[in-house]
């Protein structure tokens, strides 16, 4: 059995500005702005949440489903699934829709500004979903609402466990919507910001939320993870990169890692170690899905970070 990933796949479009952005936005006429970078760089990669997760899978060689809707323009991604095996089963195409896109252009600062498309993403509740429980676990990762939603409840009704990921899409869900989600998972993970505008919007503390799942991960950035299990915290030291050269999509393979555990059925402190690590190896490559991993690559790297051997 495997894992169906109800999300969003996208293209990004990664544009680099050589200056500053400070130095073409005069602050006394911000109201009237209108500015144009020359950007020299530039590169389209193929993203989204959905297809970040399902490819960081692919490599360690679980299978797993995305389930979104794309648009017409969807061919060269497609493309790429099927290279490295992802099946397209539950994706849908509209004819009448751009795949949903970012466009995202960076200066020497490291200050980002991002316009998003969300295209077919919008039609998310129309995506295909199975006709019967045929997946050992799933998730609800970003997408629009009602996809999420949707995703959601047939979880619930066909008895399948699910891992709850709002990520950015965080702050279109109220604090009743919030704690629907969180009273449906098996799982939650968010980043740090996202777990303290959770408890702030619910007004429940992480120990509270945590005992209304299974667990209740928290990720730190290079500062390691949490995981609440029953109220209680577990602290996981983060891996040891190489080299970061592009933190882009990091949060995706991190999840992946978790899902890996919980369909291997490791302990908590073991699957938050993997998660960390395969996150790690994504910030060593530019884009979300252009690094490498198997799981040789994985049990060496997982001993060198953590002195302790990985069973797999």
């Amino acid at each position: 059995m495997s894992a169906l990933i109800c999300g969003a796949l996208a293209f990004d479009t990664i544009m680099g500005f050589e200056g500053r952005f400070g130095d073409h936005i005069l602050p006394a006429q911000i109201d009237r702005l209108s500015v144009s970078f020359h950007v020299p760089k530039m590169r389209r990669e193929f993203g989204g949440c959905a297809g970040n997760i399902a490819y960081n899978l692919s490599l360690l060689g679980e299978t797993s489903f995305p389930q979104c809707v794309v648009g017409h323009d969807f061919g060269a991604y497609a493309r790429w699934l099927d290279r490295h095996g992802i099946s397209r089963r539950f994706i849908r195409e509209l004819d009448s829709e751009f795949t949903a896109q970012a466009f995202i252009t960076s200066d020497s600062d490291g200050n980002q500004i991002t316009a998003f498309h969300p295209g077919a993403m919008a039609f998310g509740e129309h995506a295909d979903l199975p006709d019967e429980a045929e997946f050992r676990l799933g998730v609800v990762a970003p997408d629009a609402v009602s996809a999420m939603r949707r995703a959601a409840r047939w979880f619930v009704d066909a008895g399948v466990p699910f891992l709850f990921d709002p990520g950015q899409f965080m702050t279109d869900l109220g604090a009743s919507q919030m704690l629907e989600f969180v009273d449906w998972a098996q799982w939650v993970t968010l980043n740090d910001y996202e777990a303290g505008l959770l408890a702030q919007s619910t007004g429940r503390s992480l120990p509270e939320l945590s005992r209304s799942v299974s667990a209740l991960v928290v990720t730190h950035g290079d500062a390691g993870s949490t995981v609440w299990t029953g109220g209680e915290a577990l602290a996981i030291p983060p891996a040891k990169v190489a080299q970061a050269l592009d933190p882009t999509g990091c949060g995706d393979a991190y999840r992946a890692g978790l899902l890996f555990g919980l369909l291997r059925e490791m302990e908590w402190p073991v699957t938050a170690r993997v998660a960390s690590l395969l996150g790690a190896i994504a910030v060593e490559s530019h884009g979300t899905q252009n690094h490498t991993a198997d799981a040789a690559l994985l049990a060496r790297r997982y001993e060198e970070s953590f002195d302790t051997p990985l069973n797999l």
